[in-house]
């Protein structure tokens, strides 16, 4: 039997499928966030490339302005600052920068396998002394010197959340040595990418 008071509340049935069809606060949090960290990876790139991705030229500025900042809390405002930009973005100039950013990271399985095999190595270097030893010993080639001292550097690094410069340079140099064992067999094309998509250059 149907209820004589269905819709007498003073409630329109629209106003309520409005009110559900809007956007939850986890929600709008998590969209926040990921445009928070698509600026972050922008602001990770190498100027050049920025330079060349498609986004409006004040989100650009944002960025490259963030990447010459050396202090902390000024670089951490501006980051802000660029995340607030990102948001300001069209869902299609999104899209465009995340598929600009996931093309540079096209590694093949081969390529993450073996950088994965590199972050592991560098780990052990970082943990285990007998590491240094072996890496020597099979390289002897290395500066003794210079990767202990990036290797002290690393963990100041990760004790102290500081950037990781020292952290990324030890991968630099396991990457080369092994590019240099594959250079015979044209297997250069991972030279191209670090641990996080990026290019060597700065």
């Amino acid at each position: 039997m149907p209820n004589p008071n269905r819709g007498s509340c003073g409630f329109k049935s629209n106003e309520f499928e409005q009110e559900y069809e809007r956007p939850s606060k986890s929600q709008l949090k998590r969209e926040m966030s990921a445009l928070q960290k698509l600026g972050e990876e922008l602001v990770e790139q190498p100027r050049d490339r920025v330079k060349r991705v498609p986004m409006p030229e004040d989100v650009r500025d944002a960025i490259l302005e963030c990447q010459q900042i050396k202090d902390h809390e000024g670089r951490r405002r501006q980051m802000q600052y660029v995340g607030k930009k990102m948001r300001s973005l069209e869902e299609d100039e999104i899209a465009i920068i995340q598929k600009t950013l996931d093309s540079w990271k096209g590694l093949s399985k081969a390529d993450t396998a073996a950088m994965h095999a590199l972050e592991r190595r560098r780990e052990k270097l970082l943990t285990d002394p007998e590491a240094l030893t072996e890496l020597l010993a099979a390289h002897p080639e290395l500066e003794v010197q210079h990767l202990r001292n990036l290797i002290r550097n690393a963990r100041k690094e990760q004790a102290e959340n500081k950037p990781p410069k020292a952290y990324r340079e030890i991968f630099q140099i396991l990457k080369q040595l092994q590019g240099a064992q594959k250079s015979g067999n044209g297997e250069q094309g991972e030279e191209d990418h670090d641990e996080d998509g990026e290019t060597d250059a700065e």
